[in-house]
This record gives structure tokens, sequence and C-alpha cells, in this order.
């Protein structure tokens, strides 16, 4: 069975098995629910235990379905935002549009304006010269001119 959210799985040091995969595959299609996927795929028992074994892929499978979504979350956004009707419930869509593209990496940048605007031209300063301490105590008063 082929899934299109399951192309994250490049190959891997760790190979799955027919009925992990199943797991996997069957975890989108029951939109994230992992104890009806398990008896999908044919584990009976507790479904946290073949949660643990694939953690990792369960992980990367988040990801790819938020990544996948991001491109509605975007337009969301946008549709939100030039509406000129009231739209129920926006800002919970709002925040919601705004979380999935946080989460994928696609989030707003600052840039520093870092451009100088000088007119003057460069200033050379005069070579550093070593500093001689004197004590005052050593002084005379007719070394000091008036």
């Amino acid at each position: 069975m082929y899934n299109m959210f399951m192309s994250y799985l490049e190959p891997r040091k760790k190979t799955l098995t027919e009925k992990q995969q199943k797991f996997l595959d069957c975890l989108v299609e029951t939109q994230g629910d992992p104890k009806l996927a398990a008896e999908l795929a044919g584990y009976s028992g507790n479904h946290q235990q073949v949660l643990k074994s694939l953690k990792d892929e369960v992980i990367d499978l988040a990801s790819e379905v938020l990544a996948r979504s991001a491109p509605r979350a975007a337009f969301k956004l946008i549709e939100v935002m030039e509406s000129n009707r009231p739209v129920p419930q926006a800002n919970n869509k709002l925040q919601a549009a705004q979380n999935i593209l946080d989460r994928v990496g696609v989030t707003k940048t600052e840039r520093l304006n870092v451009n100088h605007t000088s007119s003057g031209g460069i200033f050379i300063l005069p070579e550093k010269q070593e500093v001689v301490e004197v004590n005052y105590e050593d002084l005379n008063n007719e070394d000091i001119p008036d």
C-alpha cells in the first residue's frame, strides 16, 4: 500500500517490517489514532509498545504531515486577512495556521539594516606611543613651568 505521506521514509539503518510499515500507513489513514492504526495493522495488545519502537518514524511522519499542511495554512492566513466578511473563529484559525507554519520552519524574518551612510572619509589616527609613568613626589617645584 503506497501512501503519499510515507515518502519521508528514505533508506535508513533501521529496516521496517511489513507490519510496522502497515502501522505507519494506518496511522495516517486513521488521522493519527495509534490504537486504531495498531489494530488495523494486525497488532494485538498494547499499542504503546508499537509507538515506542517506531518513535523516530512517527516523529518523521508527523513532521511530513505538517509540512504538507503548510501551504494550506499559508493560504488560510491570506484568506482570513483579505476577507471582507467576518470569519467565524478567525483568531483560532489564524493561530493554528501560524503554529503549523512555525513548526515547519516558515517564520517571520527579522532584518537588521546595517547600511552605514557617512559623508566623511577615513580618519587615520597617529601611532600609539608608550606611556611613561612619572611619580609626582619626584618632581621638584623647579621642574614645573609657571
